[in-house]
């Protein structure tokens, strides 16, 4: 049986989804470009920051050309001053999931936002939708007192959401403070219930990509990120800072490399030092990344280098060719 009879092919009632996950800078988009030279595929995006019009560059977004033979879905879909959850993602991707499944075609999902792929499997639970106002009021703590003070409170109301996050994990803190401020109850209380995933409905090939040697990610995100500046990455903060309409709040503007440099653009930071920042910051996303994969059950992985350098996205594809 060839590649695409076997990536085709149902088990039982259901149709086949595949899952292209890995740090950032691991070749995901490349691997599923390629991908869908062999199989009858249609791409779905996976990365928080390019779900947002305006963040091209820092967020490594396909080019033109690319999406003109490679066309993702969920691509540039929110502006950069409104707010894009995981149950707006949840929603949206199901629907283009039933709509190329409907077509007779392959839903592959590739980018590096976990919580996304999570929720995506696992569905979520009846968490209260956003609060600006208590939301605003956290973060005016948070800039006063920082946000390891906010942690302890988390860890008074809500100890089991706080044994799992770092007391710099702002967003989520934020999130668990959100929930217990709206509802009364811990937000580790209200998740035991998650409804809506697809792990029951699909047959899900899940391929996690896997960095060998650290060091070589690390040079490789170094490198990209000063590509990127090369690219015109500053000037694209640049724009979005003097829209005059956004702030450090949005989730947008908080994605890595982004906030470093809306630090340079307000005049608290040098560029050099926005740069290093940003570097940085990367490479912690990318740790974080790692960390959810090694404990992501189903994964199949597939080593991207062979410890002295990286292999091509042909040789990766060939792997995850004969998973299928």
């Amino acid at each position: 049986m060839s590649s695409q009879q076997q990536a085709s092919s149902n088990v039982g009632t259901k149709a086949r989804a595949i899952f292209v996950m890995g740090p950032t800078a691991s070749g995901k988009t490349a691997l599923a470009i390629e991908l869908q030279k062999h199989l009858p595929i249609e791409l779905i995006n996976v990365d928080s920051a390019q779900v947002y019009r305006e963040l091209n560059i820092g967020s490594a977004k396909p080019d033109a050309e690319t999406l003109a033979l490679a066309p993702h879905r969920l691509l540039d879909i929110r502006d950069p001053a409104q707010a894009y959850s995981a149950a707006d993602f949840l929603a949206d991707a199901k629907a283009e999931i039933e709509d190329i499944v409907a077509a007779g075609k392959i839903p592959l999902l590739v980018g590096g936002s976990m919580m996304y792929f999570k929720v995506l499997l696992e569905g979520l639970s009846n968490l209260p939708e956003a609060n600006q106002q208590i939301r605003d009021e956290l973060e005016q703590r948070a800039a006063v007192e920082g946000w390891p003070s906010l942690y302890k409170d988390l860890q008074k109301v809500d100890p089991d959401s706080a044994s799992k996050l770092h007391p710099n994990h702002s967003q989520r803190i934020q999130r668990a403070l959100e929930v217990h401020r709206i509802t009364g109850v811990a937000m580790s209380s209200l998740q035991g219930s998650a409804v809506g995933g697809l792990q029951d409905n699909y047959d899900i090939v899940q391929f996690s990509l896997v960095p060998q040697n650290r060091s070589l990610l690390h040079s490789r995100i170094e490198s990209r990120f000063k590509q990127m500046m090369e690219q015109g990455f500053l000037g694209e903060v640049q724009s979005l800072y003097e829209r005059g309409d956004l702030n450090v709040s949005l989730p947008a503007i908080r994605s890595v490399g982004y906030r470093q440099l809306w630090d340079y653009c307000a005049g608290e930071s040098d560029l050099s030092t926005a740069v290093e920042k940003g570097v940085i910051a990367t490479r912690q996303l990318a740790k974080r990344q790692m960390t959810w994969l090694r404990n992501w059950p189903q994964a199949i992985e597939i080593k991207v280098d062979n410890q002295s350098g990286y292999l091509s996205t042909e040789e990766i594809c060939g792997q995850c060719l004969k998973m299928l």
